[in-house]
């Protein structure tokens, strides 16, 4: 495939992604979404399949449901259906199916604490950090997609590293943005994006980028091991978002990290991670 087309697909892939998140809480409009891109529904969920490995219904559907999950615990005077309907499900009766089906639980009986038995594979640690809340500013971002698997995000950042010394670029930052709740989905199978953002505009046509979007974030500093770090991730959707007062929106949660230590195989992580909030 050539580059152009390359290029062309994974603009495709992020403009449906994007969309998604946007109108999460509507009945999505996939035809009305081809026409906006000018293409024809069959190529978009053919483009979208390549470059997620997943088509757009259960793509929706995850988004959907990881959403409701967060809600249900930090949206204690909704209702049930209130949250359904915020998720864009029209039925109540399809929600408890389709969130039964991936959470082998209830939604009752995830609000009512099932989901620590689920998914709290052992006591849940008391972390002390205090978040700072800011406006992030949209920024391109030069990405390279991938699942968790160490195998595919050492090949992703070899490539980027690769591609940076390459180009002779400075004054950049390293990020990890992840498409999927950590806590509700393990990181082998979780979708991630690898990126390359720059503390200025890039006059740069040869290398996929995505717009990130400007939003009110929860920035946590966080320095640690891996194993550490899943226990942070824990901490933050478990503990700190649900007596926070705050809900996460459906924007991906990312991280900037503070040096590469860890992404060469060295040394601890030492990163931000920012979680999108509203109210």
């Amino acid at each position: 495939m050539k580059k152009d087309t390359l290029k062309r697909h994974s603009q495709i892939a992020n403009d449906v992604m994007h969309y998604i998140y946007r109108y999460i809480s509507t009945d999505i409009n996939l035809d009305e979404l081809s026409m906006n891109l000018s293409i024809s529904k069959f190529h978009m969920h053919r483009v979208f399949k390549e470059e997620f490995e997943q088509n757009i219904y259960e793509t929706i559907k995850e988004v959907r449901l990881q959403k409701a999950a967060s809600l249900l615990l930090t949206n204690k005077s909704s209702t049930i259906s209130n949250i359904a309907r915020n998720c864009g499900y029209s039925s109540q009766a399809a929600f408890i199916r389709v969130f039964k089906e991936m959470f082998k639980t209830t939604p009752k009986r995830w609000r009512n604490g099932e989901y620590k038995e689920i998914f709290l594979r052992k006591s849940l640690k008391k972390l002390d950090i205090k978040p700072k809340i800011l406006k992030f500013q949209s920024k391109k971002a030069y990405y390279i997609r991938h699942k968790g698997t160490k195998k595919e995000f050492d090949n992703s950042w070899e490539k980027l590293n690769t591609w940076i010394l390459i180009k002779g670029y400075k004054n950049f930052n390293k990020i990890n943005f992840f498409h999927d709740n950590l806590a509700l989905k393990d990181f082998e199978n979780s979708r991630f994006v690898s990126a390359i953002i720059f503390d200025e505009e890039l006059v740069e046509d040869s290398f996929p980028y995505l717009t990130m979007p400007e939003q009110i974030c929860a920035r946590f500093s966080f320095s640690g091991s891996k194993t550490e770090f899943v226990d942070f991730i824990f901490w933050v959707y478990f503990d700190w978002l649900i007596n926070s007062g705050y809900e996460a929106n459906t924007e991906p949660s990312f991280i900037i990290y503070k040096n590469d230590s860890y992404l060469t195989n060295e040394g601890i992580i030492d990163l931000d991670f920012y979680l999108a909030i509203s109210m």
